[in-house]
């Protein structure tokens, strides 16, 4: 029932179209076949960036990581369709969290994903501390490790190559890539993924680069997992033969987002366009402002967890909590609660 395959290979694309040069297709003699590539061992699927419930204190400093929520968090999300978690990332608020926080998330997913794979955030400029860190993670079992680039000081391509090259060789789990220029300050060239992609231990990116050629060049080359990770780009990483995605906007309503994937996996891309049509309207108010703000004001009317983030994070505004209640409501009333007859 998984769509992520996270660490045996798979070597047939399930969602590769039946192309018109097959041989099956009325082509001109003259036509040229059109090998078909085998899919990169990997990472599919929805994976649900996962937040980090707080505990609100009452100095309002240094609220404590909430692990009941937490708990709850992972048990509501795992029977949803989605292939996984990643856990520390940019929307859990690992910036706010010490190493050791980072491992107690960590440990506490980990025990209630009931199977379900976990990929760890792990971030860092500082190269024997975050081997360090990754050490830790390395005792774990994790189904990947997701790694930016060096933030901040702006490497040189070789300086790129080096670092993941070093954590690649280092890491227990497969290496995701972490393409987000606009938080790092760092832009990873065509030139340097592709060379990363020869890595053996690399095996997937979350595409944050606002390229779209890039994007398309790295599905065409085959050899790593393109997982759509800025949210609205989506339709177009999957349809373009993207491998799934890694988006915060899945904890409202996953079902639909795990449909609207299955959808384009199975060529129904009608289906898959009225579907992400309709969960626009709640993407936007997700990121109207600051990721995890909305996203969490969302979850604590759902009673999911208290709407508490650490500075210098701060909850979304009372009339973007509402919004949202009213999107996802809309959403709701077009498809239900969980997309069961939207495919």
């Amino acid at each position: 029932m998984q769509d992520a395959q996270s660490h045996a290979p798979s070597h047939a694309h399930s969602h590769a179209p039946s192309h018109p040069l097959s041989p099956s297709a009325a082509a001109a003699p003259s036509t040229p076949a059109v090998a078909a590539r085998p899919a990169p061992s990997g990472f599919r699927g929805i994976w649900l960036p996962l937040v980090t419930p707080f505990t609100r204190t009452r100095t309002g400093t240094g609220e404590p990581v909430d692990h009941a929520a937490l708990r709850r968090l992972v048990e509501h999300y795992r029977q949803s369709g989605i292939a996984g978690f990643v856990i520390c990332g940019t929307t859990g608020e690992a910036a706010a969290l010490d190493d050791a926080e980072q491992l107690a998330v960590l440990e506490t997913v980990l025990a209630h994903a009931n199977g379900l794979p976990v990929i760890a955030g792990l971030a860092g400029n500082h190269l024997p501390h975050t081997l360090a860190r990754l050490d830790a993670l390395n005792t774990l079992p994790l189904a990947g490790v997701l790694a930016p680039a060096p933030y901040y000081i702006r490497p040189s391509q070789a300086g790129l190559l080096g670092w993941f090259r070093t954590l690649a060789d280092r890491a227990g789990a497969p290496l995701v890539l972490y393409d987000i220029p606009y938080r790092t300050g760092a832009t990873l060239a065509l030139d340097t993924l592709l060379m990363l992609a020869g890595h053996g231990n690399i095996r997937g990116i979350k595409d944050c680069g606002g390229n779209a050629l890039t994007t398309q060049a790295l599905i065409a080359d085959g050899r790593l997992s393109v997982l759509a990770g800025e949210d609205h780009q989506l339709l177009s990483t999957l349809t373009m033969g993207g491998h799934g995605a890694i988006i915060a906007s899945s904890h409202c309503r996953p079902a639909h987002f795990v449909a609207l994937y299955r959808a384009v996996q199975s060529q129904q891309l009608d289906v898959a366009r009225v579907l992400f049509h309709a969960v626009m309207p709640v993407v936007k108010l997700l990121f109207a402002e600051a990721n995890p703000g909305p996203v969490k004001a969302w979850l604590a009317r759902e009673e999911l967890l208290e709407d508490v983030l650490r500075a210098p994070m701060t909850s979304a505004s009372p009339a973007l909590a509402q919004q949202l209640v009213d999107a996802v409501a809309a959403v709701d009333a077009a498809f239900g609660a969980t997309a069961a007859h939207a495919a």
